[in-house]
């Protein structure tokens, strides 16, 4: 199987993770890096050993065959776009779009081309979500009927040292961290069919508390507080609660109610962690995602906790789905049902309405350990 020539577009944060990380699995060949900013092109080329070329240049280039979309979310519909129109697969960051249409479009283009549409977030292939999906499919607590998910913070301010698109339309803790969690909730549960919820802000400006611009105010144009309730076909209620308004709280990331018991999900933001089955006896029961190749850990994160990273494991797996003509697991059709989702939410929170998805998708398919094991080199 030959590897798959890979280009990025967009060299800020997260382009170091994704240049670091795809070595590590099947086909995947770096080639090139673009940026608007040809100065911050060179410079990750420099840093990683692979060209630095124009946007144009790399849409153009022969030794190119997938584009990853690293640029900010209001550029990711045009450039998703301009790399179908050149021939070339995309696979996107979070959010893949910001509209249903946007989406549409791309999909039309991307089959009258022949093209394959791939969009992160892949966390969901994380060891485990993946032990939760077995557990689940297994019938471990029975069927589904409810849950709860929280992400929740004081604001990306404090961290990153350019936040204003956080808190610009686009932004927000829906369209920035929801994918995480919607995405991995369709994974676990199925799609959704309705949608209401209230958003609200606590402030009309940020404060930048680090790097050059520390004290410079930006304005909020989008929710940082959103409560929302989510009925899946299935017929499941999760009620899910996302905002950067909040110093502290004892909230799990993600619980889910069956039947017969309950299952505690780790954060969809990460690869790995525990996941815990809870009984009406008051008896638990921990798995651990260890034994998952995509749930070890293999990195320290900023505090010196041992943390499982796998990300490049969904665009290893579509690489190798459009050599093998399969589906890949991090499609289009369920990164434009987590679309809807979220701007379905957005627009409730403005409208105090019910909204019902146009939308839906497939689960995609289970990762078990020894197929995830394939995908590492």
């Amino acid at each position: 199987m030959n590897d798959l020539g890979i280009g990025l577009i967009g060299c800020g944060n997260i382009s170091a993770a994704y240049l670091r990380l795809a070595p590590m699995f099947r086909g995947l060949r770096l080639v090139a890096v673009a940026d608007i900013s040809i100065e911050a092109a060179q410079a990750r080329a420099a840093e990683f050993d692979v060209r630095a070329d124009s946007v144009e240049s790399l849409l153009a280039a022969d030794d190119i065959d997938l584009i990853v979309n690293l640029t900010i979310p209001d550029a990711h519909f045009d450039v998703s776009r301009k790399a179908l129109e050149a021939g070339k697969h995309v696979y996107s960051e979070k959010p893949y779009v910001l509209s249903v249409d946007e989406a549409d479009t791309l999909s039309e283009l991307a089959v009258r081309n022949g093209l394959r549409i791939g969009s992160a977030p892949d966390t969901f292939l994380g060891g485990a979500h993946q032990t939760a999906r077995h557990l689940i499919d297994s019938d471990a607590v029975g069927s589904i009927t409810g849950g709860t998910c929280h992400v929740m913070s004081f604001g990306m301010e404090h961290w990153h040292p350019n936040p204003d698109f956080f808190f610009r339309p686009g932004g927000g803790p829906i369209l920035d961290l929801g994918p995480y969690y919607i995405t991995n909730l369709v994974h676990l549960i199925g799609p959704v069919r309705t949608v209401t919820a209230m958003s609200g802000a606590a402030s009309k400006t940020r404060t930048i508390a680090n790097g050059p611009r520390n004290g410079e105010q930006i304005p909020v144009l989008t929710p940082t507080t959103i409560h929302a309730v989510l009925e899946f076909a299935s017929g499941a209620l999760v009620t899910l609660g996302a905002s950067w308004d909040v110093k502290a709280h004892r909230h799990r990331e993600m619980e889910l109610y069956g039947q017969n018991g309950s299952i505690y999900v780790p954060d969809p933001n990460f690869f790995g962690g525990e996941v815990v089955i809870a009984r009406q006896d008051g008896t638990e029961q921990a798995h651990s995602a260890d034994q998952h190749p995509f749930g070890s850990p293999n990195m320290k994160d900023g505090g010196g906790r041992e943390q499982a990273n796998y990300r490049c494991a969904g665009l290893s797996d579509m690489a190798v789905a459009i050599q093998e003509n399969r589906q890949h697991r991090c499609n289009a059709e369920i990164a434009r049902h987590a679309i809807e989702v979220m701007t379905g939410i957005l627009a409730a929170g403005e409208t105090r309405s019910w909204i019902e998805m146009r939308t839906s998708c497939n689960r995609p398919a289970y990762l078990g350990a020894d197929e995830a094991a394939t995908l590492l080199l």
